[in-house]
């Protein structure tokens, strides 16, 4: 091989190493700067969901000092009140601003919440009692409720049935060898055996608390009360819903003038104050939405947080 030809190939091979070592240098900046993307982009995630999850706290909070507030009246329990008034969608970009100098680079924050009376709902927990049994009075009202709202009357009889094996106490007598979970939620009325189209009539009308309760008639809908007091019909049901937008009830006896003699009020299934109340806060932070329902307790002026559930949704849209 002549010295030239050395000489050539010599440079080839210099050159394929300078491409080589480019290409590999290329690759590494790629790939430092994908980490570095991704860094940013999980640190911001972090971020944005510690602020939700801290603003979603003081809706909570703003909830229980409502609520606490409220029971400071000792009245009834209605719409009217303050309680019943939604959180209007409120920015809240500067108070998570870093630099108060320079909010218009702050995330684009936004908060609105809602206060609503569970026992404005028909209680499902109703439908077991103390002992372990399906109550016959609450089965026949859950009948009427679902047979009103669309819902084939047959299913309350297998949520009833659900509940009773799923609270009753492994071992005891007439117990399920494989019982069902105990749903916590009304979606978890799946377990059941609910299909999603009567559970989307049903949600907005019943509500499964940890304990029996009765409706508060300052609350409830007309198909609720109808099916919570034996014997009345949906327009006698109706003229109460019409009284109390004026009037609220203040106590049964005002309700009971209003309905036919030959009708009961049961102080053990309507009442006119509540003590379970639902909490729905939610956060719109740049494009991602985040929602918080709480099941919330009242008593006297103590309110306690049974349930948080936090709800990611989809992007907000633009």
């Amino acid at each position: 091989m002549t010295t030239r030809a050395r000489q050539k190939r010599q440079h080839g091979a210099a050159l394929l190493t300078a491409m080589l070592i480019v290409v590999l240098v290329s690759s590494l900046a790629s790939v430092m700067v994908w980490q570095q993307w991704r860094a940013v982009q999980v640190e911001s995630a972090e971020r944005a969901r510690t602020q939700s999850a801290w603003i979603l706290s003081g809706a909570l909070d703003w909830a229980r000092l409502i609520l606490r507030e409220d029971a400071l009246s000792g009245g009834p329990t209605a719409l009217s009140e303050p309680w019943a008034t939604p959180l209007a969608e409120a920015r809240l970009s500067s108070f998570l601003a870093a630099d108060k100098t320079s909010t218009d680079d702050a995330p684009e924050a936004f908060l609105s919440g809602q206060i609503t009376d569970a026992q404005a709902r028909y209680n499902l927990r109703n439908l077991v009692g103390d002992d372990g049994t399906v109550v016959p009075a609450q089965r026949v009202a859950a009948r009427r409720l679902f047979e009103s709202l669309g819902v084939a009357p047959d299913l309350a009889d297998r949520v009833a049935n659900g509940l009773r094996d799923a609270l009753a106490r492994p071992g005891s007598e007439g117990a399920s060898a494989t019982p069902p979970l105990l749903p916590r939620t009304v979606a978890q009325l799946r377990w059941l055996g609910v299909d999603s189209t009567s559970l989307q009539r049903l949600a907005p009308h019943v509500v499964l608390l940890p304990v029996p309760t009765p409706i508060n008639l300052n609350t409830a809908s007309r198909e609720v009360i109808a099916a919570s007091v034996d014997g009345l019909d949906l327009s006698a049901a109706e003229r109460l819903v019409q009284h109390r937008q004026r009037t609220p009830f203040g106590q049964l006896p005002e309700a009971q003038a209003l309905i036919p003699p030959s009708l009961a009020l049961d102080a053990t299934r309507v009442a006119v104050q509540s003590n379970y109340f639902e909490v729905r806060g939610r956060i719109r932070l740049g494009d991602r939405v985040l929602e918080e329902v709480s099941l919330v307790r009242r008593r006297g002026l103590d309110v306690q947080a049974l349930q948080r559930e936090r709800i990611s949704l989809q992007d907000a849209p633009g």
